[in-house]
């Protein structure tokens, strides 16, 4: 039986233990933004890489949302979360270095702003999945209980 959390800090423990990529929806929103401001401007080229960087973000968000990274054991997970955050991360801050050196619409430089954003996002979360991931390590030591 299902029984609701009593305090904000064991709501945010389980849906952490559940749903480790919680901020997909954060990227998810600095991509749309940035995707509204390079459609304002009428740069397609922007819009198409806006595009694919929110579906990609959001078949990971499924992914962990629907647990299907547990029955697709092919992949280790985690690592294909990091090299998506700083691939996204490298993309996206060359995007927005041409969309804020070249903007001759103020939506081009919103949304070149938005990316830089977003690839600090992509960066710290990069990092963070750096720390959980860990190689030649006893499984002990990597979830940090004592043995």
């Amino acid at each position: 039986m299902f029984t609701y959390p009593t305090s904000t800090a064991s709501c945010l423990c389980r849906t952490q233990i559940a749903f480790p990529k919680c901020q997909c929806s954060l990227f998810q929103g600095t991509m749309f933004v940035a995707f509204v401001c390079f459609a304002v401007a009428s740069r397609p080229k922007y819009i198409a890489a806006t595009c694919m960087e929110f579906v990609i973000t959001f078949f990971l968000l499924l992914l962990y949302t629907l647990k299907l990274n547990k029955k697709l054991t092919l992949f280790f997970w985690p690592l294909v979360d990091l090299f998506n955050s700083l691939f996204a991360a490298v993309f996206i801050l060359i995007l927005s270095l041409i969309a804020v050196s070249t903007y001759t619409v103020t939506g081009t430089l919103g949304g070149g702003i938005v990316g830089f954003i977003a690839t600090g996002l992509w960066c710290v979360d990069g990092y963070m999945l750096f720390k959980r991931v860990t190689f030649n390590q006893p499984r002990t030591a990597a979830t940090g209980t004592v043995k």
